[in-house]
Protein backbone atom coordinates (compact mmCIF):
# COMPACT_ATOMS: atom_id res chain seq x y z
CA UNK A 1 0.00 0.00 0.00
CA UNK A 2 0.90 3.47 -0.69
CA UNK A 3 1.33 5.66 2.56
CA UNK A 4 -1.68 6.78 3.92
CA UNK A 5 -0.59 10.11 4.99
CA UNK A 6 -0.17 12.20 2.02
CA UNK A 7 3.77 13.58 0.50
CA UNK A 8 6.47 13.81 2.68
CA UNK A 9 5.20 12.70 5.96
CA UNK A 10 7.29 13.23 9.05
CA UNK A 11 6.91 11.66 12.14
CA UNK A 12 9.04 10.72 15.60
CA UNK A 13 9.08 7.13 17.51
CA UNK A 14 7.23 8.21 20.88
CA UNK A 15 9.70 8.70 24.04
CA UNK A 16 11.19 12.29 24.32
CA UNK A 17 12.69 13.93 27.41
CA UNK A 18 11.48 15.26 30.27
CA UNK A 19 7.93 15.40 32.05
CA UNK A 20 5.84 18.19 30.26
CA UNK A 21 3.58 16.22 28.72
CA UNK A 22 1.39 19.20 27.52
CA UNK A 23 3.71 21.24 26.34
CA UNK A 24 5.25 18.42 24.08
CA UNK A 25 1.31 17.31 22.84
CA UNK A 26 1.32 21.08 21.81
CA UNK A 27 4.94 20.66 20.10
CA UNK A 28 4.23 17.53 18.31
CA UNK A 29 0.96 18.37 16.89
CA UNK A 30 2.77 21.34 15.34
CA UNK A 31 6.53 19.86 13.99
CA UNK A 32 5.49 16.63 12.46
CA UNK A 33 2.97 15.61 10.25
CA UNK A 34 2.19 12.17 12.26
CA UNK A 35 1.59 13.43 15.60
CA UNK A 36 1.91 11.05 18.00
CA UNK A 37 0.91 10.35 22.39
CA UNK A 38 4.16 11.46 23.74
CA UNK A 39 6.04 8.58 25.58
CA UNK A 40 8.16 10.66 29.23
CA UNK A 41 10.26 7.48 30.38
CA UNK A 42 11.52 10.52 32.59
CA UNK A 43 8.27 10.11 34.87
CA UNK A 44 7.28 7.11 37.09
CA UNK A 45 5.12 4.82 34.94
CA UNK A 46 6.52 6.74 31.77
CA UNK A 47 8.62 4.36 30.13
CA UNK A 48 7.63 1.22 27.14
CA UNK A 49 6.58 -1.26 29.47
CA UNK A 50 4.61 0.40 32.00
CA UNK A 51 2.50 2.21 29.00
CA UNK A 52 1.79 -1.32 28.11
CA UNK A 53 0.80 -2.74 31.33
CA UNK A 54 -1.51 0.12 31.09
CA UNK A 55 -2.88 -1.11 28.45
CA UNK A 56 -3.30 -4.73 29.34
CA UNK A 57 -6.74 -6.36 30.11
CA UNK A 58 -7.79 -9.04 32.44
CA UNK A 59 -4.18 -9.36 33.53
CA UNK A 60 -2.74 -8.66 36.88
CA UNK A 61 1.17 -7.22 36.97
CA UNK A 62 2.63 -5.55 39.96
CA UNK A 63 6.16 -3.91 39.90
CA UNK A 64 8.67 -5.21 41.66
CA UNK A 65 12.87 -4.10 42.38
CA UNK A 66 13.64 -6.22 39.36
CA UNK A 67 11.10 -4.81 36.51
CA UNK A 68 7.25 -5.99 36.06
CA UNK A 69 6.01 -9.32 37.24
CA UNK A 70 2.52 -11.30 36.72
CA UNK A 71 0.76 -11.92 39.86
CA UNK A 72 -1.48 -15.01 38.66
CA UNK A 73 -4.55 -13.07 39.34
CA UNK A 74 -7.33 -11.48 36.67
CA UNK A 75 -9.63 -9.16 36.67
CA UNK A 76 -9.87 -5.12 35.75
CA UNK A 77 -8.77 -3.28 38.39
CA UNK A 78 -4.82 -4.93 38.41
CA UNK A 79 -2.37 -3.98 41.35
CA UNK A 80 -1.66 -0.61 42.84
CA UNK A 81 1.33 0.09 40.41
CA UNK A 82 -1.06 -1.22 37.43
CA UNK A 83 -3.57 1.18 38.72
CA UNK A 84 -1.05 3.90 38.69
CA UNK A 85 -0.15 3.23 35.70
CA UNK A 86 -3.63 3.19 33.88
CA UNK A 87 -3.88 6.90 35.64
CA UNK A 88 -1.06 8.43 34.39
CA UNK A 89 -2.27 7.10 30.60
CA UNK A 90 -5.05 8.15 31.19
CA UNK A 91 -4.16 12.06 32.28
CA UNK A 92 -2.61 12.24 29.15
CA UNK A 93 -5.36 11.11 27.12
CA UNK A 94 -7.28 13.57 29.42
CA UNK A 95 -4.82 16.24 27.75
CA UNK A 96 -4.26 14.88 24.49
CA UNK A 97 -8.38 15.42 24.07
CA UNK A 98 -8.43 19.12 25.08
CA UNK A 99 -4.79 19.90 23.18
CA UNK A 100 -6.55 18.16 19.83
CA UNK A 101 -9.76 19.12 19.85
CA UNK A 102 -11.02 19.08 16.46
CA UNK A 103 -7.65 17.59 15.11
CA UNK A 104 -8.40 15.46 11.99
CA UNK A 105 -5.34 14.44 10.31
CA UNK A 106 -3.48 11.04 11.16
CA UNK A 107 -2.26 10.53 15.03
CA UNK A 108 -0.08 8.08 16.49
CA UNK A 109 0.24 6.16 19.45
CA UNK A 110 2.81 3.55 20.83
CA UNK A 111 2.72 0.45 22.83
CA UNK A 112 4.96 -2.55 23.64
CA UNK A 113 4.63 -5.37 21.42
CA UNK A 114 3.97 -9.11 22.59
CA UNK A 115 7.21 -10.22 22.39
CA UNK A 116 9.02 -7.57 24.22
CA UNK A 117 6.90 -7.82 26.83
CA UNK A 118 7.43 -11.71 27.00
CA UNK A 119 10.73 -10.65 27.21
CA UNK A 120 10.64 -8.24 30.26
CA UNK A 121 7.67 -9.19 32.76
CA UNK A 122 8.63 -12.40 34.85
CA UNK A 123 6.46 -15.16 35.72
CA UNK A 124 4.83 -14.94 39.34
CA UNK A 125 7.24 -17.78 40.41
CA UNK A 126 10.52 -15.89 38.64
CA UNK A 127 12.01 -15.89 35.01
CA UNK A 128 10.53 -14.09 31.85
CA UNK A 129 7.26 -14.97 30.64
CA UNK A 130 9.01 -15.91 27.32
CA UNK A 131 9.49 -19.56 29.38
CA UNK A 132 6.29 -20.31 29.33
CA UNK A 133 4.54 -21.05 26.21
CA UNK A 134 0.98 -20.97 27.33
CA UNK A 135 2.12 -17.59 29.76
CA UNK A 136 3.14 -15.81 26.24
CA UNK A 137 -0.18 -16.51 24.76
CA UNK A 138 -2.12 -15.30 27.59
CA UNK A 139 0.27 -11.79 27.59
CA UNK A 140 -0.46 -11.39 23.90
CA UNK A 141 -4.49 -11.64 24.00
CA UNK A 142 -4.33 -9.58 27.16
CA UNK A 143 -2.22 -7.11 25.08
CA UNK A 144 -4.91 -7.51 22.10
CA UNK A 145 -7.97 -7.40 24.28
CA UNK A 146 -6.69 -4.47 25.82
CA UNK A 147 -5.56 -2.82 22.26
CA UNK A 148 -9.36 -2.76 21.36
CA UNK A 149 -10.12 -1.13 24.43
CA UNK A 150 -7.39 1.39 23.77
CA UNK A 151 -8.43 2.06 20.26
CA UNK A 152 -12.00 2.16 20.88
CA UNK A 153 -11.02 5.07 23.84
CA UNK A 154 -9.00 6.48 21.75
CA UNK A 155 -11.55 6.92 18.79
CA UNK A 156 -13.95 8.62 21.27
CA UNK A 157 -10.81 11.23 22.43
CA UNK A 158 -10.18 12.50 19.10
CA UNK A 159 -12.79 11.21 17.05
CA UNK A 160 -11.81 12.81 13.33
CA UNK A 161 -8.76 11.52 14.04
CA UNK A 162 -6.48 8.86 11.60
CA UNK A 163 -5.41 6.52 14.02
CA UNK A 164 -2.16 4.58 13.94
CA UNK A 165 -0.54 2.00 16.58
CA UNK A 166 2.74 1.55 16.82
CA UNK A 167 4.22 -1.84 18.38
CA UNK A 168 7.86 -1.31 20.07
CA UNK A 169 9.63 -4.78 19.81
CA UNK A 170 13.20 -4.40 20.01
CA UNK A 171 13.35 -7.62 21.97
CA UNK A 172 12.26 -9.38 19.28
CA UNK A 173 15.50 -10.17 17.24
CA UNK A 174 17.11 -11.30 20.32
CA UNK A 175 14.19 -13.92 21.25
CA UNK A 176 14.35 -15.08 17.25
CA UNK A 177 17.92 -15.03 18.26
CA UNK A 178 17.78 -17.46 21.72
CA UNK A 179 19.75 -14.52 22.45
CA UNK A 180 17.43 -13.44 26.04
CA UNK A 181 19.31 -14.78 29.67
CA UNK A 182 17.39 -16.89 31.50
CA UNK A 183 16.84 -15.56 35.13
CA UNK A 184 19.87 -16.79 36.60
CA UNK A 185 22.34 -15.59 34.16
CA UNK A 186 24.07 -18.34 32.91
CA UNK A 187 21.77 -19.36 29.89
CA UNK A 188 19.71 -18.33 27.24
CA UNK A 189 15.78 -18.39 26.76
CA UNK A 190 14.92 -20.49 23.49
CA UNK A 191 15.18 -19.33 20.20
CA UNK A 192 11.88 -19.11 18.41
CA UNK A 193 11.33 -19.49 15.26
CA UNK A 194 9.49 -17.12 12.47
CA UNK A 195 6.17 -18.43 12.61
CA UNK A 196 6.23 -18.92 16.16
CA UNK A 197 6.73 -15.16 16.15
CA UNK A 198 4.37 -14.93 13.80
CA UNK A 199 1.72 -16.27 15.34
CA UNK A 200 2.06 -14.18 18.61
CA UNK A 201 2.44 -10.64 16.91
CA UNK A 202 -0.87 -10.81 14.86
CA UNK A 203 -2.96 -11.04 17.23
CA UNK A 204 -3.35 -7.79 18.55
CA UNK A 205 -2.30 -6.24 15.12
CA UNK A 206 -5.34 -7.52 14.58
CA UNK A 207 -6.96 -6.08 17.62
CA UNK A 208 -6.01 -2.54 16.86
CA UNK A 209 -8.03 -2.38 13.57
CA UNK A 210 -9.27 -0.25 12.02
CA UNK A 211 -6.11 1.69 13.04
CA UNK A 212 -3.31 1.70 10.79
CA UNK A 213 -0.46 -0.37 12.04
CA UNK A 214 3.26 -0.60 12.34
CA UNK A 215 5.94 -2.55 14.06
CA UNK A 216 9.09 -0.42 15.38
CA UNK A 217 12.09 -2.39 16.05
CA UNK A 218 15.07 0.09 16.24
CA UNK A 219 17.91 -3.43 16.18
CA UNK A 220 20.04 -4.00 13.60
CA UNK A 221 18.40 -6.19 10.43
CA UNK A 222 15.08 -6.32 12.06
CA UNK A 223 13.02 -9.12 11.11
CA UNK A 224 10.84 -7.40 8.69
CA UNK A 225 9.27 -10.25 6.97
CA UNK A 226 7.54 -11.29 10.56
CA UNK A 227 6.27 -7.83 10.65
CA UNK A 228 4.73 -8.31 7.32
CA UNK A 229 3.32 -11.88 8.13
CA UNK A 230 2.13 -10.49 11.15
CA UNK A 231 -0.06 -8.07 9.49
CA UNK A 232 1.48 -4.67 10.06
CA UNK A 233 1.02 -2.34 7.43
CA UNK A 234 4.71 -0.66 8.02
CA UNK A 235 7.57 -1.09 9.50
CA UNK A 236 9.73 1.48 10.98
CA UNK A 237 13.51 0.65 11.30
CA UNK A 238 16.72 2.34 12.13
CA UNK A 239 18.22 2.81 8.77
CA UNK A 240 22.28 2.73 9.93
CA UNK A 241 21.92 -0.65 11.43
CA UNK A 242 20.80 -2.01 7.79
CA UNK A 243 23.65 -4.13 6.19
CA UNK A 244 23.08 -4.69 2.27
CA UNK A 245 20.92 -8.05 3.05
CA UNK A 246 18.22 -6.07 5.22
CA UNK A 247 18.18 -3.24 2.77
CA UNK A 248 17.39 -6.25 -0.19
CA UNK A 249 14.95 -7.42 2.40
CA UNK A 250 13.37 -3.27 3.16
CA UNK A 251 13.03 -3.27 -0.80
CA UNK A 252 11.07 -6.72 -0.96
CA UNK A 253 8.73 -5.02 2.00
CA UNK A 254 8.75 -1.52 0.52
CA UNK A 255 7.88 -3.11 -3.15
CA UNK A 256 5.03 -5.59 -1.45
CA UNK A 257 3.30 -2.49 -0.05
CA UNK A 258 4.71 -2.23 3.45
CA UNK A 259 5.32 1.23 4.26
CA UNK A 260 8.41 2.50 5.79
CA UNK A 261 8.79 4.36 8.96
CA UNK A 262 13.06 5.50 7.80
CA UNK A 263 14.73 6.32 10.82
CA UNK A 264 17.05 8.77 8.56
CA UNK A 265 17.76 11.39 11.49
CA UNK A 266 20.78 10.22 14.17
CA UNK A 267 19.07 10.72 17.96
CA UNK A 268 22.62 11.73 19.63
CA UNK A 269 25.56 13.62 18.49
CA UNK A 270 25.58 16.52 16.04
CA UNK A 271 22.91 16.86 14.21
CA UNK A 272 23.01 16.85 10.57
CA UNK A 273 22.18 19.34 7.81
CA UNK A 274 18.98 17.53 6.78
CA UNK A 275 20.46 17.26 3.27
CA UNK A 276 22.80 14.79 4.36
CA UNK A 277 20.49 12.10 5.45
CA UNK A 278 18.22 12.83 2.46
CA UNK A 279 21.04 12.35 0.26
CA UNK A 280 22.09 9.11 1.53
CA UNK A 281 18.46 7.74 1.57
CA UNK A 282 17.48 8.86 -1.64
CA UNK A 283 20.74 7.32 -2.90
CA UNK A 284 20.29 4.18 -1.11
CA UNK A 285 16.85 3.94 -3.03
CA UNK A 286 18.14 4.44 -6.46
CA UNK A 287 20.81 1.55 -5.77
CA UNK A 288 18.19 -0.89 -5.07
CA UNK A 289 15.94 -0.04 -8.23
CA UNK A 290 13.23 1.09 -6.11
CA UNK A 291 10.45 3.56 -7.90
CA UNK A 292 11.98 7.21 -7.76
CA UNK A 293 8.48 8.60 -7.00
CA UNK A 294 7.48 6.58 -3.95
CA UNK A 295 10.33 8.43 -2.02
CA UNK A 296 8.01 10.95 -1.14
CA UNK A 297 5.32 8.17 0.52
CA UNK A 298 8.46 7.24 3.32
CA UNK A 299 7.86 8.29 6.79
CA UNK A 300 10.53 10.41 7.93
CA UNK A 301 11.71 9.54 11.28
CA UNK A 302 14.91 9.97 14.19
CA UNK A 303 16.35 6.59 13.90
CA UNK A 304 14.90 5.66 17.59
CA UNK A 305 13.05 7.09 20.38
CA UNK A 306 14.64 10.87 21.85
CA UNK A 307 14.29 9.96 25.49
CA UNK A 308 18.00 10.48 25.80
CA UNK A 309 18.10 13.74 24.16
CA UNK A 310 17.82 17.10 25.56
CA UNK A 311 14.70 18.97 24.95
CA UNK A 312 15.80 21.22 22.57
CA UNK A 313 17.79 19.02 20.94
CA UNK A 314 14.82 16.68 21.09
CA UNK A 315 12.75 19.63 19.37
CA UNK A 316 15.65 20.63 16.81
CA UNK A 317 15.60 16.76 15.31
CA UNK A 318 11.97 16.45 15.36
CA UNK A 319 11.69 19.88 13.69
CA UNK A 320 14.80 18.81 11.03
CA UNK A 321 12.54 15.88 9.85
CA UNK A 322 10.38 18.06 7.99
CA UNK A 323 13.30 19.50 5.68
CA UNK A 324 14.76 16.20 4.86
CA UNK A 325 11.35 15.00 3.87
CA UNK A 326 10.86 17.79 1.78
CA UNK A 327 14.12 17.26 0.13
CA UNK A 328 13.31 13.50 -0.55
CA UNK A 329 9.41 15.16 -1.78
CA UNK A 330 11.39 16.97 -4.52
CA UNK A 331 13.74 14.49 -5.30
CA UNK A 332 10.84 12.37 -6.20
CA UNK A 333 9.15 14.84 -8.73
CA UNK A 334 12.50 15.16 -10.41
Amino acid sequence: MTSPFGLAPTTGLGSLPGEDLREWTKFVLDAVTVPFLPELPARPYGDMVSRAVAVLAELTVDLQPAGWRLTGGTGVGGSLDQRRARSLLNQDLDTLEELADGYGGPFKVQVAGPWTLAAMIERPRGDKVLADHGARRDLAEALAYGIEQHVAELRKRVPQADLVIQFDEPALPAVLAGAIPTASGWGKHRSVDGPGAVELLSRPIEAAAPAHTLVHCCAANPPIEVFRKAGAEGVAIDLALVNDEGWDRVAEAVEGGLVLYAGALPTSGPIPRPEQPAEALAERWHRLGLTVSRLAEVVITPACGLAGDSPADARTRLETLRRIADILGEKSQA
